[in-house]
């Protein structure tokens, strides 16, 4: 009586944890569900874990978003691989091409890093800052959340800008768009619409599967002390 008892309990207690669950899932998975419908082919799996990173920060400390941007570098430079998506409404706003640092590779980016000088584009967490005019026009600030991996980012003046090398002709003539020196260029014709789009505090993920980075990353693992370390000096700027 007491074994049956015992087991009555235990599966009430499954059935309780299972229903939560899935009470639970709907919520949790509707920004993700609505977002990939809208950006077809965006991979599920960045979309994901861009998602995840982002709300590991806002979790933690950061102001929630109206907007975030996502490249897949694991896609070619010749392919659209850069996309802005507005999180209030749940929608697309643009699909574009993206440049990535001439050390990074030729068509496809397989080399990435944080140093200075490297001239290589850097994968990770973003927030986007203040809009500014310089050598490539209107551009945009970026402040990388990642220690050790994009941290660099405004010593090394990784902005985004316009560049005439951003060009869908390119890829006719010689495979590939033009590349950078570690920014993630766009085309003229979009580029102050990408920078106002994306100024004063948005997220940007710049996704490749590099495993050390998957398995490291504090954003991607959400380990809140972590992440609440590295945010912590950026509260000023980001209130």
């Amino acid at each position: 009586m007491f074994q049956r008892c015992r087991q009555w309990m235990l599966t009430v207690s499954s059935l309780v944890i299972m229903s939560s669950s899935v009470v639970a899932s709907p919520f949790d998975q509707s920004l993700n569900y609505s977002l990939s419908l809208q950006a077809p082919a965006l991979s599920k799996v960045v979309l994901d874990k861009a998602i995840a990173a982002m709300q590991c920060a806002t979790s933690n400390g950061l102001k929630p978003s109206d907007r975030l941007a996502i490249i897949d570098f694991s896609k070619p430079s010749s392919e659209p691989r850069l996309w802005i998506f507005d999180l209030s409404k749940k929608r697309l706003l643009m699909e574009e091409l993206v440049a990535h640092g001439q050390n990074s590779g030729d068509n496809f980016a397989t080399e990435f890093s944080n140093v200075v000088g490297s001239h290589q584009s850097s994968i990770g967490l973003f927030r986007t800052q203040e809009s500014y005019f310089g050598r490539h026009g209107y551009s945009l600030r970026l402040d990388g959340l990642e220690p050790g991996v994009n941290d660099k980012a405004r010593e090394r003046a990784i902005v985004i800008h316009a560049a005439d090398y951003v060009d869908p002709e390119w890829v006719s003539r010689q495979g590939r768009i033009g590349r950078s020196q570690g920014c993630p260029a766009v085309r003229p014709e979009i580029a102050q619409e990408v920078v106002d789009q994306l100024k004063g505090g948005q997220f940007m993920f710049s996704y490749f599967p590099d495993q050390q980075w998957l398995e490291n990353s504090a954003y991607l693992n959400c380990q809140p002390e972590r992440v609440a370390s590295y945010i912590a000096p950026l509260k000023g700027a980001d209130s």
